[in-house]
């Protein structure tokens, strides 16, 4: 069986994960939501920027702006 893109999103609703950014800066949190434009909504987000880290909260990353997705505690290969 193959998954779509939004159907491993869905997948990973509620876990932690990672996202990279186009410049260079990587965040971390619960994705709590996307749309059809895999723009997502992170809860308790985390930002890293190089050495820099701060707390963000809740955020909306525009699904364009991002690389790559890792669920680091394996969220999206688990079967549903």
């Amino acid at each position: 069986m193959t998954l779509t893109p939004s159907g491993l999103l869905t997948r990973a609703i509620g876990q932690e994960v990672e996202l990279l950014l186009k410049d260079n800066r990587s965040l971390r949190g619960q994705l709590l939501g996307f749309d059809d434009h895999m723009n997502m909504v992170l809860g308790e987000a985390q930002e890293r920027d190089g050495d820099r880290n701060r707390h963000l909260g809740r955020v909306v990353v525009r699904g364009s702006n991002v690389i790559s997705l890792n669920a680091p505690h394996g969220a999206i290969s688990k079967a549903p």
